[in-house]
């Protein structure tokens, strides 16, 4: 199935979006066609053999509407320029409804004096005044009414040919309201003539009053001044594309051959050297070589302070340079670039229907039939209870004008528009409007850990002396010395830390890797030994004056590694993988929200009670393989819950697409991104919670304008219908009606357009109140049974020497470059690892590789 997106014109209610959604549908091949009525686009999932994009378009043409086909395909840099130099769509339409508006106005303001100013005794030019006069009174009406109707007359194009092909719409109601009322008009015109042929005074005096040029003239005026009104506040909901869109500078400064040119951004490729100085924006995405300075990111990201960037930093499209000047390697250009993907994501989720529309949409394509068949009965009703023609056909059109389904049409997408804009602005980027839907209705959100909650990668934690002639830089910098020989992971931590110092390192005469063990060398006359307990052991070192310090970092997920010489533990260094700095306060926040939080780990079950502990995560599930995490996620939806799932990596992509909502972190794997509904281009968590809040929001914000859109119309059309008239004499009038109707659409845009002022509302919750009573929560899993099962068999071993989370790693390294392992599973507390295998895998092959990688492993038998 291929997705095409067209570009509708000529639509002037939901009605009109409705038919063309109906009989688009019912071709052969396309699977769904989804128009948004503000946005005037359409999306269309169909095959294109079967369904063509000409046979699309024919279709929609036969239909009385333009549709032409949305190329998404064009470089998005072009697309960027072209929209930059072009009006808006929407700046068109008010253009031209204003030009409208004011020509109408010109005939209509006289042609409405004319009418009232003898009922309140204003003076009227003589040739028009007086009984003898009426006749030319009436004729100068018709005469300015004309204009107003062909300057107008594209209600009466459009109106009169959807209801020749039986799909009636606004345009119709407001074409046979006004139509009816000149008719009688110009009805009422051929009696005022007859009477005074045949001086029937008595005709003349009745009928004098009961011209409604007027009526047609100001109906039609009221709902084009609502239509440039609402174009207007709909042009606002687009303002967040359109500051995106500005970002993009139309040229760059690039170096060919050594010389620096001036070029457009089509005409800049991948790895050539663009330089930026201060104060320009940034053109393409792409990989500093050179230079420094700080780089503004706020309207991509939302982050408000100004980044650092040094060389080897990446920058992003459409991003301000501050300060320095520098050089980079376009990495990104055209439609790849960040922010062209940005403009691409926040267009299809305004361009898509969240799954409450659909309300709206059942009683937009009924609507129209129905209040037509009101509008006759009024008129039937109030002819045969003897009110008279006049009074019967005022309140028939009274029904047909105030009645509005485009208040209806309105009340989801601009607010989704509006809503996802916002979520934009702060860097929260809603992939479809579904998500922006169920996002504010979901109950429980799972985390994977690493990467997620924690920065994914080591650093150093505490450092612990038990030497008094020993200093916490000294100790970091024999470590260091040593460390810089080894390809351990944690080595990398405690080198950064060092660099980050400015600690010189010492010279080593010998080093020694001791495999599972740790690693030991020479710094002068002291052989160091840095490594696990068992290490320390081996060397009659004694660990039970530390033990208690070792253990207890242990219980706090972290890696104690012990340097010792001259028989003595000197210190302890601890290395883990950090907890992000607002990752507490989030979960906090969204438990204030009545969240349940659960994090999902591959961790064993010490490390993943510390780590929930750390973040106030009370429901934590440990010991889980990236295979079983969608799993996870359907018991909690078999459960009742709907479930978010935050992940950034690779193994979290089946997670995230299980999920209710999947939101990645922008900074994680273009995989977990693909998979995702949200992404957050911050790797801040706390955008979670204001993506909730936007969410809830807008939902809210959807529910209050179909709730007055559908009031409006309950109360509006029995009054217009004349219900309060024999109780109480109310009647309304036509002119009346007209205006209500497009106050009602203008209220329901302005209210979408109040999600403009929304800000996330942080919750009382005391942010040092770590939760002390982690519990493991158990979820039944897919874990596979030790026994066979077609040509897999379950396999568990016992490795030897692992002594941290990276040793762990490792092994799960190993295993998996075997062809036919899969589902691998290591525990650290066990000192186990299983894992399926199909029968062409050699066991023996298997241990003699983690042997030989220094994990001595044996066979577990039943």
């Amino acid at each position: 199935m291929s997705k095409t997106q067209f570009n509708i014109s000529g639509m002037t209610c939901t009605a009109c979006a409705s038919a063309i959604e109906r009989k688009v549908s019912q071709l052969n091949g396309v699977e769904s066609a989804v128009i948004n009525f503000s946005t005037e686009n359409l999306i269309v999932q169909h095959d294109l053999n079967l369904a063509p994009i000409p046979t699309i378009i024919k279709t929609i043409e036969a239909l009385g509407y333009g549709a032409e086909l949305i190329n998404n395909d064009l470089n998005a840099q072009s697309k960027v320029a072209e929209k930059s130099h072009s009006k808006p769509s929407y700046q068109n339409q008010i253009d031209e409804v204003n030009h409208r508006l004011i020509i109408s106005l010109i005939f209509t303001l006289p042609l409405f004096y004319l009418a009232m100013a003898p009922m309140i005794n204003l003076p009227v030019p003589s040739f028009l005044a007086g009984e003898q006069n009426i006749l030319i009174n009436a004729l100068t009406q018709m005469f300015l009414t004309l204009p107003v109707i062909y300057i107008c007359r594209h209600f009466y194009i459009n109106g009169f040919k959807a209801l020749w092909k039986r799909i009636p719409n606004m345009d119709s109601l407001v074409a046979v309201g006004t139509t009816a009322s000149f008719s009688y008009g110009v009805i009422v015109l051929f009696i005022l003539a007859y009477g005074f042929s045949y001086q029937n005074l008595e005709l003349i005096h009745h009928y004098a009053h009961e011209l409604y040029f007027e009526s047609t003239t100001v109906i039609l005026v009221l709902i084009t001044l609502g239509k440039s009104l609402e174009t207007k506040a709909k042009g606002k909901t687009s303002q967040a594309i359109e500051k995106l869109i500005a970002l993009v500078p139309e040229n760059a400064r690039v170096l060919r051959n050594g010389i620096e040119v001036e070029i457009s951004i089509d005409e800049v490729n991948i790895n050539d050297v663009v330089i930026i100085r201060p104060g320009e924006r940034i053109p393409v995405d792409g990989e500093i070589l050179n230079g420094h300075s700080s780089v503004d990111e706020s309207l991509l990201t939302g982050e408000s302070l100004p980044i650092e960037k040094v060389t080897g930093d990446f920058v992003i499209s459409g991003s301000m340079n501050k300060t320095g000047s520098f050089e980079f390697k376009a990495t990104k250009i055209g439609q790849d670039t960040t922010l062209s993907k940005i403009i691409q994501l926040v267009e299809e989720a305004q361009s898509s229907k969240a799954p409450i529309a659909r309300i709206a949409d059942e009683i937009s394509r009924y609507f129209v039939p129905v209040v037509m068949s009101l509008s006759v009965l009024t008129f039937v009703i109030w002819m045969f209870l003897g009110y008279g023609l006049s009074f019967a056909l005022s309140a028939a059109i009274s029904v047909l004008v105030i009645s509005c389904p485009c208040a209806l049409g309105l009340a989801t997408p601009t607010a989704i528009m509006v809503g996802t804009g916002k979520g934009a602005e702060k860097g929260i980027l809603f992939k479809n409007g579904p998500a922006l839907e169920v996002l504010g209705k979901s109950n429980a959100i799972v985390f994977d850990k690493t990467g997620t909650l924690t920065n994914g990668s080591p650093a150093i934690t505490d450092i612990i002396l038990y030497d008094t002639q020993l200093n916490q830089n000294e100790l970091l910098r024999m470590t260091a010395s040593l460390e810089q020989k080894s390809e351990h992971p944690l080595s990398e931590a405690i080198i950064t830390k060092t660099t980050e110092l400015g600690l010189d390192l010492y010279d080593i005469t010998h080093f020694d890797s001791r495999s599972g063990l740790g690693i030991q060398g020479q710094i002068d006359d002291h052989e160091i030994f840095i490594g696990n307990t068992k290490l320390m052991e081996l060397e009659n070192i004694s660990v039970e004056p530390v033990m208690a310090d070792y253990l207890r970092l242990s219980d706090l997920g972290k890696t104690p590694l012990l340097i010792g010489w001259d028989h003595a533990v000197k210190g302890i260094i601890a290395v883990a993988d950090t907890i992000k700095e607002n990752s507490h306060q989030a979960i906090s926040q969204l438990r204030a929200m009545n969240i349940d939080v659960y994090m999902l780990t591959g961790d064993n079950e010490r490390t993943a009670k510390a780590i929930g502990k750390l973040v106030n995560i009370e429901n934590v599930i440990a010991n889980v393989l990236p295979h079983e995490k969608s799993a996870m996620i359907k018991t909690l939806q078999s459960q009742g819950h709907q479930v978010i799932m935050v992940g950034d990596g690779i193994n979290d992509a089946p997670a995230l697409a299980q999920s209710d909502v999947g939101i990645a972190i922008g900074n994680g794997t273009d995989v977990a991104i693909e998979s995702a509904d949200v992404i957050l281009m911050q790797n801040n968590l706390m955008n979670i919670v204001s993506a909730i809040q936007l969410s809830k929001a807008t939902l809210r914000n959807i529910k209050q304008n179909l709730f007055w859109a559908f009031i409006y119309n309950v109360i509006g059309i029995p009054i217009a219908a004349g219900l309060l008239f024999i109780p109480f004499g109310l009647k309304l009038n036509p002119m009346f009606a007209a205006g209500a109707m497009s106050l009602s659409s203008v209220s329901v845009v302005l209210n979408a357009l109040s999600l403009k002022t929304f800000k996330t509302k942080i919750l009382a919750v005391d942010q040092l109140d770590y939760n002390e009573n982690i519990s493991l929560t158990e979820l039944p899993t897919t874990i596979i049974n030790n026994e066979k099962e077609g040509k897999k068999m379950k396999q568990t071993l016992k490795v030897n020497d692992m002594s941290c989370q990276h040793c762990v790693k490792r092994v799960e390294g190993i295993l998996n470059g075997f062809d036919g392992i899969e589902a691998v599973f290591v525990s650290l507390e066990d000192g186990q690892a299983s894992f399926t295998a199909s029968e062409t895998v050699d066991v023996n092959s298997v241990i003699a590789a983690l042997t030989e990688a220094g994990y001595p492993a044996s066979q577990i038998t039943k």
